[in-house]
């Protein structure tokens, strides 16, 4: 049985079933979709975010800790702070670090599930 491009014998998982199952092959799916959802933030999110997201090129290298199987919570705790602290002293209605790292780990997600680094959406 073909199911999705997936060669399988026997019967299928039950997560298979599920008609919005996600498969390896949907993933520049969901990042499309997550990349247009992110275009209708609010103004100045999309802008903090587009900061955030010139910062990060800083740390987007091979070999990067944020392309770890698991990265340190500490080192993304840690950069998210010194955004917020370049933020602060960019912008006179700096977002909060909640804020900062949401949209921080968002970015770093989309990095690490797209085929070519470097290369921005917005």
């Amino acid at each position: 049985m073909d199911y999705q491009g997936i060669n399988w014998k026997g019967p299928l998982p039950f997560y298979m079933t599920y008609p919005e199952y996600i498969a390896p092959n949907r993933e520049k799916d969901m990042l499309k979709d997550m990349e247009y959802l992110q275009q209708m933030y609010p103004k100045d999110v999309r802008r903090f975010q587009k900061r955030i997201s010139e910062m990060l090129d800083k740390a987007d290298y091979e070999g990067s800790f944020v392309y770890d199987e698991y990265p340190d919570r500490y080192s993304l705790r840690s950069m998210a702070k010194t955004m917020l602290l370049v933020l602060q002293k960019e912008e006179e209605d700096a977002p909060g670090e909640d804020l900062v790292q949401v949209l921080l780990f968002n970015e770093i997600y989309k990095r690490r599930h797209r085929q070519q680094r470097g290369k921005r959406y917005f």
